[in-house]
């Protein structure tokens, strides 16, 4: 057997959309310590250069850069950087996205009187916030010659959650997009580009939090219900992606794409009785 270690990124590039947000803190923190070079992307520079500055202190590289998922030209400018720094990307990972109040529809509401514009703003940051970032750094990848590419999907698009009509529609899509997409490069590329997503559970995140739970930390009743529903007993933990992220964007999974993995503790699975 190989002592090669497979799940190794060594010096690969890998851009994290969304690479300020709860989970994008683990991902690029996963990504540096497998050897890779993280570049975190987000809108919340001070956070981006904090996040760059932690992993730069273990001796590490990573690189902090302002951009917005929805807006092209700032997509391309951060590219352009990352190509003048380091003449290459290996890896990309779509971790922007979340929902907005207007999106969420209440037991009161009525399902026919539905906020079409938040609607439309929730179905855009998601699945247009990861299509046109993999158009412009999916092309560089293309151009490297080999990668892989992530998306985040979420239990929204396996199964009815009430409430989150909006994100559950956006990432029903990106499973949508994930399976395609991972098709039409194998026909181009061969096995070379490789596009699949995970699927989280639930954990707490900017976007969630105020649904799941009180100011003082205490569940509400909506995650209490999850909490029911998840046979591991409890919320994930950000750290939790680490491993199947790194698995995806190592060569430990070159054979795998267009695949959706579930990291949920078993909620995805489990009927309630």
């Amino acid at each position: 057997m190989s002592s090669e270690n497979i799940f190794t990124l060594s010096n690969k590039v890998i851009v994290v959309t969304g690479g300020t947000g709860v989970l994008g803190a683990s991902f690029v923190k996963a990504i540096a310590q497998a050897g890779g070079i993280p570049i975190i992307l987000g809108r919340k520079k001070e956070v981006a250069e904090q996040r760059a500055l932690e992993i730069t202190k273990t001796g590490k590289e990573a690189l902090a850069i302002v951009a917005d998922v929805l807006n092209e030209e700032s997509l391309i400018a951060a590219k352009d950087l990352i190509l003048k720094k380091y003449g290459k990307i290996d890896g990309l990972v779509n971790a922007a996205g979340g929902n907005m109040p207007g999106a969420v529809v209440e037991p009161s509401a009525s399902v026919f009187d539905l906020d079409m514009d938040s609607l439309t703003k929730v179905m855009n940051l998601n699945l247009f916030g990861t299509i046109l970032p993999t158009q412009i750094f999916g092309k560089e990848i293309a151009n490297t010659g080999a990668g892989s590419i992530v998306n985040i999907s979420s239990m929204a698009s396996q199964t009815v959650i009430t409430k989150v009509l909006g994100y559950s529609i956006a990432k029903s899509a990106i499973d949508g997009y994930t399976k395609w997409f991972a098709v039409e490069l194998a026909n181009r590329y061969g096995d070379k580009i490789r596009m699949n997503a995970i699927a989280p559970g639930f954990f707490l995140t900017e976007q969630n939090r105020d649904l799941l739970t009180n100011p003082d930390g205490s569940f509400k009743e909506r995650g209490n219900l999850v909490i029911k529903g998840t046979p591991f007993n409890r919320f994930g933990s950000a750290d939790e992606l680490e491993g199947a992220l790194v698995w995806l964007l190592s060569d430990a999974s070159k054979f795998v794409s267009g695949s959706v993995i579930n990291v949920d503790g078993g909620f995805s699975v489990f009927s309630g009785v």
